[in-house]
Parts: C-alpha cells; structure tokens; sequence
C-alpha cells in the first residue's frame, strides 16, 4: 500500500460538520450503532493537526435529510439513551480503548 492510498483510507475516516458558529470541526468517525430502529454514530473530536484527541467521544443521532446522498446529524438530550448507545459501543471497543468511567 503506498503513501496515497494510506491518506485516502484515512481521510475515508473523517467527518467534517459545523458548529453552532459555522466552523467546521473535524472527527474521526468510530463507530454506527443502532438501537430502537435508530442510528448512532460515534465520533471522536480531532486536533489542529489531524491527530485524534483524547477524551470524550460525540455520539449524535442519524437523520435522513432531503437529498438522499446526505444524512444529517442531531445531538441527543435523552441521557439514557446516550448512555445506552455509549454502552454498546464500549462493549464493541472494549479490546481496542481504554475506557474511563
């Protein structure tokens, strides 16, 4: 695998969205989980320099929004759920990060 091909498989990991003052904010796209016929996704925030941050992961609802080709996301204010969705991913992950309670 050369250099090139290594970049796109990474970039194919990253999830650009915009915050509440139109900045864009890079992610590392981790995991979807689904749960009660919804969808998760898992993200974890990145740094200036496209380095994975440690810390908390953003877990945000999936939306199908108007245009087929694009999904949309929404924060999720239901704790339970968050906990939930956050539960099942850890189980997942439980070999590849080191979780913090």
């Amino acid at each position: 695998m050369d250099e090139n091909e290594n970049l796109e498989e990474e970039l194919d990991n990253v999830v650009v969205l915009n915050d509440e003052e139109g900045n864009e904010v890079k992610f590392e796209f981790l995991d979807l989980v689904e749960l009660n016929d919804e969808e998760y996704v898992i993200l974890l925030p990145m740094t200036e320099d496209d380095e994975e941050e440690e810390g908390e992961v953003v877990i945000l609802k999936v939306e199908d929004s108007d245009n087929d080709e694009e999904e949309s996301y929404v924060s999720v204010d239901d704790e339970a759920i968050l906990n939930q969705v956050f539960d099942i991913f850890k189980e997942r992950f439980k070999d590849d990060f080191d979780f913090v309670d």
